[in-house]
């Protein structure tokens, strides 16, 4: 099967050519534990995810709004490390979980872990990629050199402020899908979507040799279908992880009740 960068954009081209957007979801590992990461990772993938997230907690994302900073604080409970993440991803493929998955966490844990380390295990395991949000195009040449070795996505980040010029060169440099970012400031669910948005995107659409996806303030099934004729692929996060944080004490309802949210914001993203 093929796995890494590859995977993740034929992921989304397949969807595409489907008359939908791609729709990749996110939550954040180990929120309520590692146990209940395995069984949500499961019911996405059944929900019709395309790509999924996995968040690394942080004790300090910086691009991440009070939502998914809750989820890092309960996940850091449980002291996790990058090993047991690669450990899960490991067990999911063992079990036949096909799913292209890619991390997204932030630079000091994967540089104290080792980014050769990194990306050798990743693409040893079965993890398709990375998104490392606090590291900007000018010093990310060592990242993506290895992660271009080990054929592993490295999805870069661009905003609505992102110059033309800019845009194309992170573009160029992303692997796997560009994430553009909906809005200024951090993650969180929005009640609208900025007008001037689906123009943005498609400029990004033509400067951009990946897919493009676009993620932060989107939070139902409407946004969603709006957008996917402006998109490529439809990151939701924040939405999905406060509806673990209300339900994280029904440990057996949990997947069921978030697969039933995921199928009704893939449903949306049918052109």
């Amino acid at each position: 099967m093929t796995r890494g960068a590859r995977a993740v954009e034929d992921a989304i081209r397949k969807a595409n050519e489907r008359g939908e957007a791609a729709l990749i979801p996110f939550i954040e590992g180990g929120d309520p534990d590692l146990s209940a990461t395995e069984d949500l990772l499961w019911a996405l993938a059944e929900a019709g995810a395309d790509v999924i997230e996995l968040g690394f907690p942080f004790s300090d994302p910086l691009a991440d709004g009070p939502v998914i900073q809750e989820a890092a604080q309960r996940a850091l409970r449980h002291n996790p490390t990058i090993d047991q993440f690669l450990d899960l991803v490991a067990k999911l493929r063992q079990k036949g979980f096909k799913v292209p998955l890619v991390i997204m966490g932030y630079l000091n844990p994967f540089f104290r872990y080792g980014l050769e380390n990194f990306a050798r295990r990743s693409r040893d395991v079965g993890l398709d990629g990375a998104i490392i949000p606090d590291l900007p195009l000018e010093e990310a040449k060592p990242w993506l050199k290895i992660a271009r070795k080990h054929k592993l996505a490295s999805i870069l980040l661009a905003a609505p402020t992102t110059p033309p010029e800019r845009l194309e060169k992170i573009a160029k440099a992303s692997s796997g899908f560009l994430y553009y970012v909906s809005i200024t400031g951090i993650t969180g669910t929005k009640k609208a979507i900025p007008e001037e948005l689906a123009l943005k995107l498609d400029l990004a659409k033509e400067l951009s040799p990946v897919p493009v996806a676009v993620g932060f303030g989107i939070s139902n099934p409407e946004q969603v279908k709006a957008l996917s004729l402006h998109a490529d692929a439809i990151i939701v996060g924040s939405a999905i992880v406060k509806l673990i944080a209300r339900h994280a004490e029904e440990r057996k309802k949990l997947p069921e009740l978030v697969g039933r949210f995921v199928k009704e914001l893939k449903e949306a993203t049918k052109r």
